[in-house]
């Protein structure tokens, strides 16, 4: 097919920036409490409201990329995600850094919904999971950056503000070479099958209201009922929160809690981010393990040892060294399974739902990207990382739970394609 590889770069590079434009903040968290003099909690906080402006806007903009553009919502992505990440660097106080975040999750809310039909319209069924392990390895880089990014601009004698001021410019510069770089794709990739033209200024008036309120409302009615026919699309739901919930305490924390074991904050970020790269290795073979001995394998696996390893870490106990040794492994036991999930969710859904359901995984994501850095920083704040780690490790019992949920279900069970009401 066509512009495949372009696609496939184009759509993974944008991945990498939003990414990195979610996590911007956790490696900077002792500079940014010292120089706005806020808490760990409340930049926790500022971490969730990204995540939250992200889990409200995921559906309507899964809409416009369906209905009318995925140009357009990949476009808005990237320029917005860029603005909001360059508004943080400039950020002189709390609530400037809060507004930077709501910025940051109006742009990185996007991605996804552009990204996926974009994938799957450009490639071919038989390369397409390739195009995904392209495209999570893009993002898992993008979550290990700014933890390179931040240290080693104070290395050089600058502070975070020059850190987050080169991602923003590294991301705007990105977005115009991108758009330049997409416009030969043809229209089959970049738009809906059947797009609609975007509404007029008439559209948006006052009179028009009452009947977009109420089409949304049958809607939403309508789509409830679907999901309540649909007992595997649930679970999966609550399996990618909770998922996301113990990734966003491990991604937004380790530096916390490697400096429990007397790393300097510099050290702990440059280590989180070996962390992360090494998680991001892992997700390409993840992809291969899931295709070769099942998605429920991989993921009952990766989970216990996501329960081990955290609790391990946060008992405190192992010499430093060995300690910087296993944080390594960390992000990978969560990374091995995302290609399963994915892999599971295309199970559980019909040929005419699968958008609908993937968007549904991404609220979960989006939710946990909300609700875990600021609870995990008042666990932080209040008894200190370890405990944290324990609650990373409770998390990741519960996720393991809900995949053996999963499976009692039969979806992942060779010659099971779906669920009733699918």
């Amino acid at each position: 097919m066509s512009h495949t590889a372009r696609v496939v770069g184009l759509v993974g590079g944008s991945h990498l920036f939003n990414h990195a434009y979610l996590v911007l903040l956790a490696p900077a968290f002792p500079y940014l409490a010292a120089d706005l003099g806020v808490s760990t909690a409340a930049l926790g906080l500022a971490v969730g409201l990204a995540g939250g402006v992200v889990t409200l806007l995921q559906l309507p903009l899964g809409y416009v990329s369906d209905t009318y553009s995925r140009r357009l919502v990949f476009a808005g992505s990237l320029t917005l995600g860029a603005l909001g990440a360059g508004t943080v660097a400039l950020a002189p106080s709390y609530a400037w850094l809060l507004a930077g975040q709501v910025v940051v999750g109006i742009g990185v809310a996007g991605h996804h919904p552009a990204h996926y039909p974009m994938l799957s319209s450009a490639t071919d069924e038989e390369r397409r999971g390739r195009a995904y392990s392209v495209h999570g390895f893009a993002g898992a880089l993008g979550l290990a950056a700014p933890f390179s990014v931040v240290p080693a601009a104070y290395l050089l004698g600058y502070d975070w503000r020059v850190a987050f001021g080169a991602v923003a410019v590294a991301g705007g510069l990105y977005a115009a070479v991108a758009l330049v770089a997409l416009r030969p794709v043809g229209r089959e990739v970049t738009h809906p099958p059947d797009p609609r033209p975007l509404p007029g200024r008439g559209a948006f008036r006052p009179s028009n209201a009452v009947p977009v309120a109420r089409r949304a409302g049958r809607g939403l009615r309508a789509e409830a009922r679907s999901l309540a026919g649909a007992p595997p699309v649930l679970l999966l739901t609550l399996l990618w929160f909770s998922n996301s919930v113990a990734g966003w305490g491990v991604k937004t924390y380790t530096p916390a809690l490697l400096g429990g074991y007397g790393l300097a904050p510099a050290d702990a970020s440059l280590v989180s981010s070996a962390m992360l790269g090494v998680g991001a290795v892992v997700l390409l073979g993840g992809g291969v393990l899931a295709d070769r001995v099942g998605s429920l394998p991989v993921m009952t696996a990766g989970y216990a040892a996501l329960v081990l390893v955290a609790g391990t870490l946060a008992w405190g106990a192992l010499p430093a060294a060995a300690a910087v040794v296993v944080v390594l492994s960390l992000s990978a036991t969560i990374d091995v399974s995302r290609p399963a999930r994915s892999k599971l969710t295309d199970a559980a859904s019909a040929r005419d739902d699968v958008g609908k359901n993937f968007a549904l995984m991404t609220v979960g994501i989006s939710a946990g990207g909300a609700v875990a850095p600021p609870a995990f920083g008042y666990v932080v704040e209040s008894v200190g990382a370890g405990v944290a780690f324990y609650a990373v490790a409770a998390v990741g019992a519960v996720t393991l739970a809900l995949t053996l949920a999963v499976k009692r279900t039969g979806l992942g069970t060779p010659g099971v394609a779906g669920a009733p009401g699918d």
